[in-house]
């Protein structure tokens, strides 16, 4: 019997590159066998962080050349590394998330994917879940269920924070906090895409006052499932820096410390905790997390930390393939686990 060959591509919030991972699976374990992240194209690149703003025609066209980009980029992939895979399985790019109203959307035509690279292609992991009255995310957590499970927690940081762990027998996950999609918008008013090593965060102080009034928002007092978007960024972060005018030196000190400080709260109960995703690689803001925690944060081999979340989007759609749950009910409040994405065959 063949072995199959799963793809998992992730393009997250911050829009930094397209992650790709091929990998097999066996009984609860792994095997990366190539990973390789492809930057966009600054046209490509400066669509999709504005995808929101669009026409709807815009948009489906957009959907339409971003999944013709994947689809070559996989093709690209599988020859270099003389891979012969099974199934493609894409998160897309998320445009518009707000699962209180039963709207998620992630482009990337699932379609032109499968046409460009000629391998059968999973997509639209998260719409089902929100149908069933989830949040349709976080989605990683049924990964760190069934591959990473020694560990008490585990953290990502990317766009947004997000973490998942085992409570009674059941796997609960929520977002944290926004993250790089903040500190990257710093950043870039610097000429830098991100703050490598936080480097330029640690010249500035914080601001007590907008430090308090972030930790004072809403959100933050929820209880699990909750999950975050863009908009909830727009709608409550952004105003609040607006209202204190810092320089952006004190304005990104001030959000290194609200980031670590909620992530460093949401450890408190956890002594093991792993730790992937670009914020990782930060180490101003693995020294705030550390501030406000006991947890022991572990920093994998950098093809883990890059590519976990690749990684189990490929095993999302191996799930998916063999008609086995890929979305907790436990980790997105929806009626029952549910096997989401969207297969378009090719032959």
């Amino acid at each position: 019997m063949n072995t199959e060959i799963y793809i998992g591509l992730m393009s997250g919030t911050s829009v930094d590159g397209l992650d790709v991972c091929a990998a097999t699976f066996d009984d609860g374990n792994y095997s990366i066998l190539a990973a390789e992240t492809y930057e966009y194209p600054e046209e490509l690149r400066n669509q999709l962080l504005h995808a929101h703003e669009l026409s709807a025609v815009d948009l489906a066209q957009l959907s339409v050349d971003f999944g013709k980009f994947c689809g070559k980029k996989v093709k690209e992939f599988v020859k270099k590394n003389s891979i012969t895979a099974s199934y493609i399985a894409s998160h897309g790019q998320t445009v518009f998330h707000t699962p209180q109203t039963g709207l998620t959307l992630q482009i990337g035509s699932g379609a032109h994917i499968a046409a460009e690279s000629g391998i059968p292609t999973i997509c639209d992991f998260r719409t089902l879940d929100v149908a069933m009255g989830g949040q349709g995310a976080p989605l990683v957590p049924i990964g760190d269920e069934l591959l990473f499970s020694k560990y008490d927690s585990c953290l990502n940081i990317g766009g947004f924070a997000n973490v998942s762990t085992n409570v009674n027998g059941k796997r609960l996950a929520w977002d944290i906090c926004p993250a790089n999609i903040v500190l990257n918008d710093f950043a870039q008013q610097f000429g830098q895409p991100y703050d490598k090593n936080g480097e330029i965060g640690r010249k500035g102080q914080v601001n007590i006052e907008l430090f308090n009034e972030l930790n004072d928002l809403d959100f933050y007092s929820k209880q699990a499932p909750k999950s975050l978007g863009r908009e909830w960024v727009e709608q409550n972060i952004q105003p609040l820096f607006k209202k204190y005018n810092l320089s952006p030196e004190d304005a990104m000190c001030t959000y290194y410390e609200h980031c670590g400080f909620q992530i460093g709260r949401s450890l408190k109960k956890y002594s093991l905790t792993l730790c992937t995703g670009g914020g990782a690689k930060n180490r101003f803001l693995i020294e705030r997390i550390a501030q406000y925690t006991g947890a022991e944060i572990v920093i994998p081999a950098q093809k883990l930390v890059d590519f976990k979340e690749a990684l189990i989007f490929a095993y999302l759609g191996h799930l998916r393939i063999h008609g086995k749950p890929n979305c907790l009910a436990s980790v997105t409040g929806a009626k029952k686990d549910v096997c989401g994405g969207v297969v378009w065959q090719v032959d």
